[in-house]
């Protein structure tokens, strides 16, 4: 009893920690076994080295933010591009990192004073700080906002913020050592230049009869697999694909609102209308029924929709326009109100800055007081020189350009802050106000109040044209009949019967959100990536206003593609190669004999053309697409001899060259070499880039996150 007594929770905690792994085990099994290897943020590994979604969405929400502040929406295909335009940045900048890392390149603290310093900044510092009148680097905004940087009163949001810039700072100069070692390698030799030269100033003269692949009919061209084996081998090495692909075929079931629709939408904007006529208070009724909660602010001519410009400014007050319909809605329109102000302010002001001032309170404190000093008789200027935070405006006497009611200064120079511009409005010529805005406090002086331009204020409430349940209803329901008639292999068939038009969206990647003709398409991407070749969806999908349904019929692994899956993209390539055939041998029989080039051309019943003064580097024939392998061949031909058939891009070429006009010997290499290695530098991070992601081995598992 003692012995079992002893070891009673030695065999307790055996049983437990046995059915604690069965039931681990059981959840491994159960979610494929993430539990173990924690790959449930694992968006990526790059040469073996994982990328965590969470770090790559902390970017991506950062480029989010930026397009924002863009004033832009994010439209689904937006979100796709800014997503992969992120992935791109993220592994350009690891694939560097890494090349970096093994040559061991640095930034020394020397260069980093240098970047971040006062005398000769970073760009985008200097960009961040300039002055708004002059565009130039503001020495002392950046000196105010360092010192509020490091004074205990900063945002602790803002001190990440620059922390992460002068990271990324860093980076960014360790990348640009990095493609100078690269640039600093690149060499162009005399011959070089020599070649290019010729080939931008060497002219050929000559003519040519030329037989059109189009001359033969389609029908009239037999392809056998002999023929695209031919071109697959021929042109291997373009078939490579550096991710997976899928193709699929849909059709579409319309769920567009009706003509019914429209109308009934129209029926209740009418009504809108009337209420808006009588409503007591029209920004109540613009929040509570419009679509779009538009504020309603004064407007100047030229800036309120085109249908709307010229009626409301011509309008009485309390007129109601509409409905209209316009981006697919209908629209009430009514004229609020209107008023007359002036066309333009001339003002002046100081800026009292909170951080240098010590806080809000002491900055008004300073303003208030700057303020009695101007009233009491001592110069604007003077004050502005000595105490305004915006050096721009202060060294000319605290001046700014004039601006109109909506605080834009015109000629590009930007608008003003609303707290600003609002507040000149309101005042009187030769007041002195203070007013507090984003940048601190203004003491303000207006000057002129010139001219006068009519505002008005109009309201608008918009209802989407949406179409209604039983449009839907009876679109879903013909979608749901036709997928319950299909089977494995009658796609087609039905699609036909039905008199619907399959589409084809063609490699397809798995991070796809956008394809021809449906914008909003990532759950049919992620059923193409978990189905297999011949797959019939077993459900209708929503995309925008159409139901559809979508069968797999291509699947093309990463690497070079089967002739199998690029089998229909190179008919019309091999067809071609086949006519080509045919028209050479059309050209051979009219050339036997010695002919010359215009017995070539009666005998093949096409006729001569002339052509001159053609350079290697444009291989365009006048009146014919780029022939670069016809140009080509004329380059290296002899003179006065007439060629054998050519097959180029658009039809089968012969030829006989007249002459060549060779340029004067090249006077000047050292420009010649400077121009290539221009174009050189240009193309060559690109390339390093391209080079780097070739050679790295990727596993992309952002399917299972976006």
């Amino acid at each position: 009893m003692g012995f079992l007594r002893e070891r009673m929770g030695k065999i307790l905690a055996f049983f437990i920690g046995f059915a604690l792994l069965a039931f681990i085990v059981s959840e491994v099994v159960r979610s494929g076994g993430s539990f173990f290897r924690d790959d449930s943020n694992e968006l990526a590994v790059v040469n073996g080295e994982k990328v965590p979604y969470d770090k790559f969405n902390e970017k991506l929400e950062q480029n989010s933010a930026q397009f924002k502040q863009q004033g832009q929406s994010i439209s689904p295909q937006i979100a796709s591009y800014l997503q992969e335009t992120t992935w791109n940045q993220y592994l350009s900048q690891l694939l560097i990192g890494k090349e970096i890392e093994k040559l061991g390149l640095t930034v020394g603290d020397d260069e980093m004073n240098v970047m971040i310093g006062d005398n000769n900044p970073d760009p985008q510092i200097a960009r961040q700080f300039a002055d708004q009148q002059t565009g130039q680097f503001d020495r002392s905004r950046f000196n105010q906002f360092k010192a509020y940087l490091q004074s205990g009163k900063a945002d602790p949001a803002q001190k990440k913020a620059w922390s992460d810039f002068v990271i990324d700072l860093i980076e960014a100069k360790k990348a640009t050592k990095y493609m100078t070692l690269v640039t600093n390698g690149l060499y162009v030799n005399s011959l070089e230049a020599t070649d290019d030269y010729e080939a931008k100033n060497k002219l050929a003269n000559f003519k040519y009869v030329s037989l059109d692949y189009a001359s033969i009919p389609d029908a009239k061209v037999t392809l056998t697999d002999a023929d695209y084996s031919a071109y697959y081998d021929a042109h291997k090495s373009s078939f490579k694909t550096p991710q997976e692909l899928r193709d699929f075929e849909y059709v579409s079931f319309n769920a567009a609102p009706s003509k019914e629709d429209s109308a009934a939408v129209k029926q209740q904007a009418e009504k809108l209308a009337g209420d808006f006529k009588t409503t007591p208070n029209d920004s109540l009724f613009v929040q509570i029924n419009a679509e779009t909660k538009t504020p309603l602010a004064y407007q100047r001519k030229g800036s309120l929709d085109p249908k709307l410009d010229t009626t409301m400014f011509n309008a009485a007050k309390g007129f109601v326009y509409g409905p209209y319909l316009e981006n697919g809605s209908y629209k009430v329109a009514k004229l609020v109100d209107t008023k007359t102000t002036f066309d333009s302010v001339k003002t002046r002001h100081i800026l009292i800055d909170l951080a240098s001032a010590g806080g809000d309170d002491k900055a008004k404190a300073k303003a208030d007081s700057i303020k009695k000093l101007i009233q009491g008789g001592k110069s604007f200027a003077e004050l502005a020189t000595t105490f305004s935070a915006d050096k721009g405006s202060a060294v000319k006497g605290g001046e700014i350009p004039s601006f109109d009611a909506n605080g834009s200064m015109g000629g590009g120079q930007g608008n003003l802050v609303p707290e600003y511009y609002n507040a000149a409005y309101k005042a009187n010529k030769g007041d002195i106000i203070v007013v507090k805005s984003q940048f601190g406090y203004h003491v303000i002086q207006v000057e002129e109040q010139k001219g006068s331009v009519k505002l008005v204020k109009v309201g608008v409430v918009d209802k989407p044209l949406t179409a209604s349940s039983k449009t839907q209803t009876v679109a879903y329901s013909k979608a749901q009949a036709f997928l319950a008639s299909l089977t494995s292999d009658n796609f087609d068939a039905e699609a036909k019967k039905e008199g619907l038009k399959p589409r084809t969206a063609e490699d397809v990647t798995a991070i796809a959100s956008g394809l021809p003709g449906l914008d909003n398409a990532r759950d049919v991407v992620r059923w193409a990536y978990k189905a297999a070749k011949g797959d019939i969806t077993d459900k209708v999908f929503t995309v925008g206003d159409q139901y559809i349904i979508t069968r797999l019929t291509e699947i093309k692994p990463k690497g070079t593609l089967t002739l199998e899956a690029v089998k229909k993209q190179i008919e019309p390539m091999v067809r071609n190669e086949v006519k080509a055939k045919q028209l050479k041998e059309k050209f051979d029989s009219a050339l036997s004999g010695g002919a010359s080039i215009d017995q070539v051309a009666q005998k093949v019943g096409s006729k001569v053309v002339p052509v001159e003064n053609i350079v290697f580097a444009n291989p365009i024939i006048p009146g014919q697409s780029a022939e670069y392998k016809v140009i080509g061949s004329i380059f290296g031909s002899a003179i006065n001899k007439i060629s054998k058939p050519v097959d180029g891009a658009q039809g089968v070429y012969v030829y006989i060259v007249n002459g060549f006009t060779n340029p004067p010997a090249l006077a000047n290499a050292i420009k010649q070499k400077e121009q290539i290695n221009q174009v050189l530098l240009q193309r060559s991070q690109g390339q390093v880039l391209d080079a780097l992601k070739d050679n790295a081995i990727v596993k992309d598992n952002r399917a299972k996150f976006f």
